[in-house]
């Protein structure tokens, strides 16, 4: 495993750095380290098109789709310097990450030609429709379902916490294609353009009063046939490509956000005197080695890449993750205190560690909670057998 990097690509480095500062300290210094991911959806879509007229916006992927055809560490350097400068959350992420790279890997060339170049110039957001009421962890309990009519299908059904489906143009959606199938079988995954008549989204309200998640309602929406990605019936095992694309490099970048938290969280203690308490110095001495151990994981995960399979790092990542900043906000809050439960707009930093704590507390349920992350654990990575239903 290589921690190291060239000296040509620390100077790749110094010109990522550089240009993001200056973005971040100039035109763009008003969406400098958002808290949120609600706000300024306008000045975000501005900021995924001065990405894409620099090229980058997807670094990874091909010149001809827009990219710079960069390798894994440039991939890296760029993710981490781009959370180093404070720059927002991106807007597209769920384009640029996720499904771009599955139709670059899975699309048919007339796919790519109508879907990658919107992505790649930030004209195109996208959202994910996996999870629904009766199917949160359990992606394969999915009842949406898409008959098909002519050119065309019709869609019938609902998914849930879709994020800023609100701001998006489209979405990649798993449904049931198969009347009568159950399981993983039978599931088709496709392109759908958001804003059309049988489409409602319905923002979902949070405990710190923001609204990035949403319901969305199909009834009778349309797409064209040519939209499945990849072959019907095959909607799981492209989804599975897709989930190998989220635990890519896009986990350097996350880690440097938590890096930037934890160091939040210190520079509060300092200001409050917690800092010198030998038990909270303890905890960050924990929080710390845990943010390292994450950084060579991810190193280690990207390093043994099989080509869109999930590997056994990257099935352990997700819960090593989400454990670690929960903790984080716990620390947060117990380093707060009082002034926690207030969060007073002040120079401090307390809404962002009071924010820091209640976002943490999902990080554990969504993308697939922590007892189901074990359980992939054990089938996939260890090759235990499945517990028959019904038994205890």
């Amino acid at each position: 495993m290589k921690l190291g990097f060239s000296d040509m690509e620390e100077a790749f480095r110094r010109e990522c750095a550089s240009w993001l500062e200056e973005q971040m300290t100039g035109e763009f210094a008003d969406i400098r380290a958002i808290a949120n991911l609600v706000d300024k959806p306008e000045r975000r879509r501005a900021w995924e098109r001065r990405l894409a007229e620099h090229r980058y916006s997807c670094i990874g992927w091909p010149i001809a789709w827009g990219g710079r055809d960069a390798t894994i560490n440039e991939q890296v350097i760029f993710a981490e310097e781009y959370a180093r400068a404070g720059a927002p959350n991106r807007l597209n992420h769920m384009g640029v990450e996720l499904l771009g790279p599955t139709l670059l890997a899975l699309g048919n060339p007339e796919q790519k030609a109508r879907f990658l170049p919107a992505i790649a110039e930030g004209t195109a957001i996208w959202c994910q429709g996996y999870s629904e009421p009766s199917a949160g962890s359990d992606l394969a309990a999915i009842r949406t379902r898409a008959r098909r009519e002519g050119d065309e299908w019709i869609i019938e059904g609902q998914k849930i916490w879709t994020s800023l489906a609100q701001f998006a143009d489209m979405i990649f959606l798993l449904v049931r294609t198969e009347a009568g199938s159950r399981g993983r079988d039978g599931l088709s995954f496709l392109l759908v353009e958001l804003n059309q008549p049988g489409i409602e989204i319905r923002p979902i309200r949070q405990i710190n009063g923001e609204a990035e998640f949403n319901e969305v309602f199909f009834d009778g929406a349309r797409c064209p046939a040519s939209n499945v990605l990849g072959a019907e019936g095959e909607g799981w095992k492209v989804s599975n490509t897709l989930l190998s694309f989220e635990r890519g490099i896009s986990t350097l970048g996350q880690q440097m956000q938590f890096r930037n938290e934890l160091d939040a969280v210190i520079t509060a203690a300092s200001r409050n005197g917690k800092a010198s308490d030998t038990v909270f110095r303890q905890r960050f001495a924990e929080a710390e080695i845990g943010l390292r151990l994450m950084r060579y994981g991810a190193l280690r995960m990207l390093s043994n890449d099989r080509g869109g399979a999930i590997s056994g790092a990257a099935l352990t990542y997700k819960i090593q993750w989400a454990t670690w900043r929960r903790s984080l906000g716990e620390l947060a809050m117990d380093v707060l205190g009082q002034q926690g439960e207030i969060a007073p707009v002040d120079a401090d930093g307390w809404p962002l560690l009071t924010n820091l704590y209640l976002y943490s507390r999902a990080d554990t349920i969504y993308g697939g909670t922590n007892q189901i992350q074990r359980n992939l654990i054990a089938e996939r990575g260890l090759g235990l057998p499945r517990e028959p239903r019904g038994n205890t």
